[in-house]
């Protein structure tokens, strides 16, 4: 029988299970998370239970949070673990399986937030760190960025005290300290966004802007952003995988995670009320985060765009069965080299072609059992920042876009619904509904998919672009998927 993980339960499990080497009861928060997803467990908050370790940093605990309704459900299966969990680390050489004991506590969910902005006027919280999701920035490219007209933007400009979003909580946090005369604390995105300090910055200037302009003021004269790039692969915990913990290591855990061995973390040393000394469990502090950003969101994150849609409408399950897909892997190699490459500025201390051949190694990593579907998740959120940006260089410096066309025709193709052998496809993006009607309508008229401005921005009016993406949407409604990559990369 499986034994149940909890802080009194740690002497019993199996003593192949790393667990911590520290006291928990001397750990105290100095970060308040929000968003404890399974990307969050197995990336910032594996780096901070190195450094409690290494260094006695126990100042540096974690305090979660979330704004999700379903977020109370994960806050009461961690408190009945004690606020621990579980990572596997998974590759073909076996599992690395460790207990973390970082987080000190989850905060309630409540409707206005008031336990976050409670939390964030102790000021032994000095960081505010965020995995909200690439699409909860409120970024429209139609209209120039930040959307300021968005209904949730606008309830928490006139309801200061009860906001509905995470920067509206902010916001009163930070006017709680400017009235108690303590320092700010340092709001740190975590998310999968180009800049995504200055994303940030720029949401929560926005809210406090329409609140309050001396408060805003003293947030841009005093409060700090720092951009950085996370990246480890992360996916969903599914029951089997679970039931596997519990098989082959008499674990059980109510919220285990599941990852690669591999992670990175790069961040500009930009703290306006000190930060952890991560230097020393392998984050790079750089001057400017941007070519690493720009080299991760382009070259693997785009790339995982253009294998999913191709996998998906073949009706392939996994990402290392994708990429063991002779048509799914050229598909990929040669949109890489030709279109997304290229339009990487150089990385300080670092090959892309050697990125490259990690990303391929990364993707096909069969321990991982990341989903397709997964992959295809949320492209309304994920296409405009992983890949659009690729498209819009290209096309300035006077290069066509074949493969990234083709990659925009699969995203379209994919969003009516069906596979191409009929398979219907469950939704699939928060806007699944404006997505299949415009799919659909794109059959016969293009440029009907093309009018997001949401997502392409004025790309739509470029007759390059538009004109490849209709061909290849065609070929792929009157041909199907493999024998329209069969075409592309038949193309010299």
């Amino acid at each position: 029988m499986a034994t149940p993980l909890s802080q009194g339960t740690l002497g019993q499990i199996d003593q192949r299970i790393a667990r911590p080497s520290y006291d928990r009861g001397k750990v105290t928060p100095g970060i308040l998370h929000v968003g404890l997803g399974n990307f969050h467990r197995a990336h910032q908050a594996i780096y901070l239970d190195d450094l409690v370790g290494k260094e006695g940093a126990s100042g540096w605990g974690i305090l979660g949070a979330g704004v999700m309704p379903g977020d109370a459900a994960m806050r009461g299966d961690l408190e009945g673990q004690d606020w621990l969990y579980s990572v596997s680390e998974q590759d073909a050489d076996g599992d690395a399986v460790r207990v973390v004991g970082v987080m000190t506590g989850f905060l309630p969910v409540e409707t206005g937030h008031g336990a976050i902005i409670k939390a964030l006027d102790d000021p032994s919280i000095r960081i505010l760190s965020l995995t909200v999701t690439e699409g909860g920035y409120f970024m429209d490219p139609s209209k120039g960025g930040f959307d300021a007209e968005h209904p949730s933007i606008l309830a928490d400009i006139a309801n200061p005290d009860a906001p509905t979003t995470v920067f509206g909580a902010i916001v009163a946090g930070l006017r709680a300290r400017r009235a108690a005369g303590a320092k700010p604390f340092t709001v740190m995105c975590c998310d999968n966004l180009p800049h995504n300090g200055a994303v940030t910055r720029r949401v929560v200037m926005g809210v406090a802007e329409g609140q309050d302009k001396d408060l805003a003021k003293w947030i841009a004269d005093t409060v700090t952003f720092p951009n950085g790039m996370v990246d480890r692969i992360t996916p969903a915990t599914s029951p089997e995988r679970r039931a596997g913990l519990a098989r082959d290591y008499g674990l059980d855990d109510t919220r285990p995670v599941f990852c690669e061995p591999f992670r990175q973390w790069v961040l500009e040393d930009n703290f306006c009320d000190g930060r952890p000394d991560l230097d020393s469990v392998g984050v790079q502090f750089v001057p400017d985060v941007a070519p690493f950003e720009n080299m991760k969101i382009r070259m693997l994150n785009g790339g995982h765009a253009v294998i999913a849609y191709p996998a998906g409408l073949m009706d392939v399950e996994y990402v290392h069965e994708a990429m063991e897909h002779p048509l799914v892997a050229a598909f990929l190699e040669k949109v890489e080299r030709e279109e997304i490459v290229p339009m990487v500025p150089p990385v300080p201390d670092t090959s892309l072609d050697d990125y490259l051949t990690l990303i391929r190694g990364r993707f096909g990593n069969p321990r991982i059992g990341d989903t397709v579907r997964r992959l295809c998740l949320d492209g309304s959120n994920r296409q405009p920042k992983f890949i659009v940006p690729s498209i819009i260089d290209n096309r300035k410096a006077g290069k066509s876009v074949p493969g990234l066309a083709l990659e925009s025709a699969l995203w379209c193709r994919y969003c009516a619904g069906t596979t191409d052998s009929g398979a219907a496809i469950a939704p699939n993006d928060p806007s699944w509904d404006r997505l299949t009607e415009l799919a659909k309508a794109a059959k016969s008229e293009p440029s009907k998919w093309l009018a997001m401005g949401d997502v392409y921005g004025d790309l739509g009016q470029d007759t390059g672009f538009a004109d490849a993406f209709a061909g290849w949407l065609g070929k792929l409604w009157k041909d199907g998927t493999a024998a329209t990559l069969r075409d592309y990369l038949g193309r010299s």
